[in-house]
């Protein structure tokens, strides 16, 4: 290493920023926790900045590299880097936990200082998972991260929130295990080394690469969540705090997309172009099966739950049409989804504290008590249809352009979910915002306060600067692509 530890940073400040969070009290001086947790994830963001700034975008090679030995009779090292593809998603990661500390300042009154602490750890574990390059790290990390959110939903969910907390553990965990089995085969296969990058050089047959495949799969699949393993995600969702939410979509679901890109496409590259009609099967039914399924939701979280998988169906569809278009296009979307899912179940929350209640049918003219939030809530809802000029669009027209580039007619089903994004985002939009006022609840409805306005101000400057001027996010993104599918197409057989 180099320079400043700029990894080790962002993973290990919001961990030990978490646990100050969680001895500085009880809920009788819940004020202190609320400054360190913001403190911290100020700082946490800040030293995230130098990633971008300093990154060489010209370069495909890992950079900010930081190796120590951990275990060292077994060659498991402390091993970080990253490059364009996994760098953007530790600067998501460490805005969207700002973004929660300050969405939740005032809603959460029980528990404070637990509620940030499970946050501040969760983003330090995520940004692990990110910049991890041995597989036993990743391992840990990735395996960590489960345990805050799963807190968050069983402690500050809602009625059901056991049962969607369990469900959500254990869906996550017993898929993991199969990555675990996979890693344990390559550390034997390639002499004894857990790292990443030795990985992604060993030569490999036809039947290991297709075990090897199916075990990272079935792993990653339930993380995305790909159908048919997707049926965690809602119920998670719907019981989870806006804050559970909020980076259970924006960041948590990354986590199965970005294990496709830095370990089936590079490591098994022939198993994955020889599965590659099957992930694009999977990925289209998710796309087109899940918004209508998304189209009849009468629970706004639901319904946004479900975009959420239809828009990930859309990334993995991207990944294995193995074009540049794709990939960058499923990266954009990515990122893009990070921000305006995030700011659709924030936009809910808002509702959510108001009037207790989640169900299209309680609202109806809200425009009219709430303008300003009303503004802003059609700007996500339009980023979310995927409306040109806002980053939902930018990402779904890279994909669909990637898409008929590798085969028109898969272009032209994947082109659905504009029409399907449009349809129950709109449904939903028109009936609890505009209209006359519908209920004695709606008429007692204030608009929002200046916290709530700065939060959903920033995000939708990110929406829109993203829309408008995508190319500081594809030009860091650029190289890595180009290398990673020069080296699947090069193929290990």
């Amino acid at each position: 290493m180099t320079g400043v530890p700029y990894l080790s940073l962002s993973i290990w400040i919001p961990i030990f920023g978490g646990l100050l969070t969680l001895v500085s009290g009880s809920d009788r001086n819940a004020g202190i926790a609320r400054v360190i947790a913001l403190i911290t994830a100020i700082v946490g963001l800040a030293v995230t900045l130098p990633l971008f700034s300093h990154f060489d975008a010209a370069s495909a090679a890992m950079q900010f590299q930081e190796e120590a030995a951990w275990i060292p009779y077994m060659r498991i090292n402390y091993s970080l880097g990253v490059d364009g593809i996994s760098m953007p998603f530790i600067l998501l990661n460490s805005f969207i936990t700002l973004i929660i500390v300050v969405a939740g300042w005032e809603v959460i009154q029980t528990k404070v200082a637990q509620y940030n602490a499970a946050f501040l750890i969760m983003s330090g574990l995520l940004n692990g998972i990110f910049s991890a390059l041995d597989g036993v790290l990743f391992y840990v990390f990735f395996e960590a991260s489960l345990i805050p959110l799963y807190l968050i939903i069983g402690i500050w969910g809602g009625a059901n929130r056991v049962y969607a907390a369990l469900k959500f553990f254990l869906y996550t965990l017993l898929g993991s295990l199969l990555m675990l089995v996979a890693f344990i085969y390559l550390f034997q296969h390639s002499g004894g080394s857990f790292s990443i990058l030795d990985w992604h050089e060993l030569k490999l047959g036809e039947s290991a690469q297709a075990w090897i495949f199916w075990g990272f799969l079935l792993s990653f699949a339930v993380k995305v969540p790909m159908w048919p393993v997707h049926t965690w995600l809602p119920d998670a969702h719907v019981e989870a705090p806006t804050g559970g939410s909020v980076v259970l979509a924006a960041i948590g679901l990354k986590l199965g997309a970005y294990g496709f890109l830095r370990f089936s496409l590079p490591v098994v590259p022939d198993a994955a172009q020889y599965f590659a009609p099957l992930m694009i099967t999977l990925s289209l039914i998710a796309v087109i099966y899940i918004g209508f399924v998304a189209l009849v939701q009468t629970d706004m979280k639901k319904l946004v739950a479900y975009s959420s998988i239809s828009h990930m169906g859309f990334v993995t569809l991207g990944f294995f049409m193995f074009n540049q278009l794709g990939v960058e296009g499923a990266l954009v979307q990515m990122i893009s989804h990070g921000f305006v899912s995030g700011a659709m179940f924030l936009c809910i929350g808002v509702l959510y504290d108001r009037m207790h209640t989640r169900q299209i049918a309680d609202y109806g003219g809200v425009v009219n008590r709430m303008p300003k939030f009303a503004a802003l809530f059609m700007l996500f809802a339009m980023a979310n249809a995927g409306l040109p000029a806002t980053s939902g669009f930018v990402g779904e027209f890279m994909v669909i352009l990637g898409a008929v580039k590798f085969n028109f007619w898969i272009g032209f089903a994947a082109a659905t979910t504009l029409i399907m994004g449009a349809a129950y985002t709109l449904w939903m939009y028109k009936r609890v915002v505009f209209g006359a006022v519908a209920n004695s609840h709606v008429a007692e409805l204030d608009d929002i306060n200046k916290r709530e306005f700065a939060f959903l101000l920033v995000l939708a400057v990110c929406v829109l600067v993203m829309g408008l001027y995508p190319l500081p996010i594809t030009e860091v993104m650029h190289a890595s692509v180009s290398n990673l599918l020069q080296h699947v197409a090069a193929g290990k057989l």
